[in-house]
């Protein structure tokens, strides 16, 4: 079988020679692992290896997109004959076609994604790995007696881009996680939570035994939880609670739910929409980071953009698609799955740090509740309304007093946002989103 970038240099050729004004197309090649173990039992072993491309044909302003794993010469020659009639079957989009030549990357950058050592364990090692995690969970604490299981995964990817703007570009990535997920019992009340480690380099994750003490203490800590009256209260978020309030942003600023009109933050550029402490970025570009790539899926080169700069709003996230509807130039935000059209996604998003430790934010609280999971999803993005079932830790004179559940934390963003009032010190790239630890003045804490 060809080489990636030949097949689909030739695969682009071929529709130009049936009529395709432009086109791109995507190659995915892909190993994944990943194994569980439940209570010291082996719970699952799983191995995968999938290629995958994805071709968009436009026909003037038609245009079609299709898939296939089949890469032999004669399922590709009906891929081709498929998406050329597809493409003159639809609507013309005044919107649709590829992202201008000029605005392409120019040159790939070496961002230290890529780390394949993982896939040279023998598998009792992988194993081991999440048995160790999950074995320092049930040692941390006699009240952790059961658990819902220890996982370690990985994947790598090799990943190819072409269009017929004579663009190619290839780059391979890795991401590693490490979970474990036990469950505390005291006086017949169960509790369970979690703790992860993600990165990726196998070597950056956090030791096996680190993430299983810091899940058992997580769990531990929710045991003996009340419910508290119905009040309006300063609600801090902690990091792993705060990042879930980044990706709602982001959704909110994405330009296809601007141009729908679909965002409280439609027509909002450069006015205040969150308080002075809050700034917002975006970075595909940090090295190594799990959200990080050198160019986008329209070949777009990655960038840094600063969302929301000391409260105001500063851009929206855009792909090529997003941007042409609204008169405005890409960021560089589009992903792709290989059988679907771009669209737009975040890299690296994450919220500055601020000057505060999280213990100084807690003592500024008399009164209030610290927020360590959210259930459920009841955020409203065309209002902001917002409305979400929580678990949490309350707070009495600048301390945590006892844990809490069955409570419902809500208000609007149109309020929270510029509510923040302190931004913590404690900013870790755990993952794509992140934020550190914040505090929100005032919301509403739903109990009995």
């Amino acid at each position: 079988m060809r080489d990636a970038p030949d097949l689909l240099r030739d695969l682009l050729s071929r529709a130009r020679a049936r009529g395709a004004s432009a086109g791109d197309a995507i190659l995915v090649e892909s190993d994944s692992f990943a194994v569980q173990v439940r209570l010291k039992v082996i719970d699952k072993v799983k191995q995968a290896r999938e290629r995958r491309l994805g071709l968009r044909l436009f026909f003037g302003q038609r245009s079609a997109i299709t898939a296939t794993s089949d890469l032999s010469a004669d399922s590709l020659a009906r891929l081709l004959e498929e998406t050329c009639a597809m493409a003159a079957a639809t609507p013309e989009d005044p919107a649709a076609g590829l992202p201008e030549a000029a605005a392409l990357a120019s040159r790939i950058a070496d961002l230290d994604l890529y780390d394949g050592s993982a896939f040279d364990l023998p598998l009792e090692e992988r194993i081991a790995i999440a048995r160790r995690a999950e074995e320092a969970a049930l040692a941390a604490d006699p009240r952790i007696t059961n658990s819902e299981g220890g996982e370690f995964e990985a994947s790598a990817a090799r990943i190819c881009y072409a269009s017929t703007h004579g663009f190619l570009g290839e780059y391979r990535a890795s991401s590693h996680a490490l979970s474990v997920v036990p469950v505390a019992v005291a006086n017949g009340q169960m509790q369970r939570d979690y703790w992860y480690s993600a990165h990726r380099k196998f070597a950056g994750l956090e030791a096996p035994e680190a993430v299983g003490r810091t899940a058992a203490a997580r769990a531990v800590r929710r045991l003996h939880a009340r419910k508290v009256p119905t009040q309006e209260v300063p609600v801090v978020f902690e990091p792993e609670v705060a990042a879930s309030l980044l990706r709602t942003l982001a959704g909110a600023a994405a330009g296809s739910a601007i141009y729908r009109k679909a965002s409280f933050l439609a027509g909002r550029l450069g006015e205040v929409i969150a308080s002075p402490a809050v700034t917002v970025v975006d970075d595909g570009t940090l090295p190594g980071a799990l959200g990080s790539r050198p160019f986008d899926a329209e070949g777009l080169p990655t960038r840094r953009t600063v969302l929301v700069e000391h409260g105001i709003l500063k851009t929206y996230l855009l792909d090529t698609y997003s941007a042409r509807k609204l008169g405005l130039a890409s960021t560089g935000n589009a992903g792709r799955d290989v059988g679907d059209a771009p669209g737009v996604t975040a890299t690296n998003l994450f919220l500055l740090p601020g000057p505060h430790a999280p213990e100084a934010i807690l003592r500024s609280v008399d009164r209030g509740l610290l927020v360590t999971e959210l259930i459920g999803f009841g955020v409203n993005l065309v209002t902001g309304d917002y409305s979400r079932g929580a678990v949490g830790l309350w707070i009495e004179g600048g301390e945590v007093a006892f844990p809490v559940e069955e409570i419902t934390i809500a208000g609007n963003l149109n309020q929270m946002l510029p509510q923040i009032e302190m931004v913590g010190n404690d900013l870790v790239l755990r993952g794509r989103v992140a934020a550190p630890t914040l505090k929100i003045a005032r919301m509403t804490v739903a109990g009995h």
